[in-house]
This record gives structure tokens, sequence and C-alpha cells, in this order.
């Protein structure tokens, strides 16, 4: 009998990475698509009961494609990424940021992560035990820090920072986004609503 030939396999191209616009507007990217997440997992780099870190979607956020390496920062100006997400899911998709960051290389010291609504689980939890020991685990910048927004003044600069617009009102993101910008030596992400950040950035970039 005649032989079938098989059916070629095709192969998915990898995406190709997503360049945030240079100046005014950011261009928002698309969020991937995660697996299951909880927002209370322990921190990375900290043990504690939670899920591990789910394996990284092929799309990443990043603006470059090898935005790990502190070699290839630019240290004129950071990048900024946005990540469109609802008030609600804000927090979700700046902890697949970070998730992403972690995967990809970054230490984990070179991460904050901003809230301008409600606080971080981790956050929370810490300054349960007074503000003197929640800051000094800012100061020794060998784990992801996470702090209210309104606190940014206070937090020191780091490669990477992390923006979840979670809650606030728009005169609160105004005030923060741009300082956070100035807080990013390498990559500001903003997890949020696309016109809301652009409005609170405008003034800022």
């Amino acid at each position: 009998m005649p032989l079938i030939p098989e059916e070629p396999q095709i192969h998915e191209s990898a995406q190709g990475p997503r360049a945030a616009s240079a100046a005014g507007r950011i261009a928002p990217t698309p969020r991937p698509v995660p697996g299951p997440r909880s927002v209370a997992a322990s921190r990375p780099g900290r043990p504690g009961p939670g899920p591990a870190r789910p394996a990284p979607p092929a799309q990443r956020v990043h603006g470059s494609a090898t935005p790990a390496s502190p070699r290839q920062e630019n240290r004129s100006a950071p990048q900024i990424q946005l990540i469109p997400a609802p008030a609600e899911g804000a927090l979700d998709a700046a902890g697949e940021a970070v998730d992403l960051l972690l995967d990809s290389g970054r230490a984990p010291g070179e991460i904050l992560v901003l809230t301008t609504g409600e606080q971080h689980p981790w956050a929370a939890h810490e300054l349960s035990f007074g503000e003197t020991a929640y800051w000094a685990q800012h100061d020794a910048a060998d784990d992801v820090f996470y702090a209210d927004a309104a606190a940014v003044d206070r937090a020191s600069s780091r490669p990477v920072v992390v923006v979840a617009v979670n809650g606030g009102n728009d005169d609160e993101a105004a005030r923060a986004l741009p300082v956070a910008l100035g807080r990013a030596r390498a990559l500001l992400i903003v997890c949020g609503d696309p016109q809301r950040v652009n409005a609170a950035l405008g003034a800022g970039v």
C-alpha cells in the first residue's frame, strides 16, 4: 500500500520584543498570559508558604531583548514599559512582571515595587513588625522591596522599578509616577490603566 507522508510540523515563531516609545506617550504592551498565581505568595528569595513562581510565558514584558543584563542598562534615561491592567488586576500584573524579571536574570535586590492603592501583602506583613525593621530591609537591598507609592521619596533608586496602579486617586498617581521614573535607573514598568498612566506620566517624561 502507498506510504502516507507525515504531516510537517509547524513551529510557532517566537514573538520579538516590543519596545516602549522613546518619549511622550508610552506604548501599551499586551500582558502575558499567566498561569494561576497567588498574590500573597512569599517574596522571591524569602522562605515562606505559597506556590513557586510559574515558568515565564513566551512573551516577555521587557522593552529590550536582554533587559536583565546590567551591562546593557541605559544610563541616560530608563526605558518605560506599560502593562495594561485594571486597578483590581494591577497587583497581579506587577507580580508577573517581577517573576519575569527574576527569571530573566535580574537580582532580587535590583527591583523595587510600588503600589498606589492597597499595600502589597508582603509590605503589610513586614510593617506589622515596625517601620525600623521594614526600612532596614530596604536599605540592605538584597531582595525585592515592596512599598506604598506615597513613600517613594524615601525609597532609594534601583535598576528596575515596578509600579502597580491598583487604586488611589489621579493626583496621587500623578505625583508618584514621575518620582518612580526618577528612581528607576534602567527600567520603569507600570501596571495599570493606560489612559491614567499616560496622564500621570505626561508631565514627567
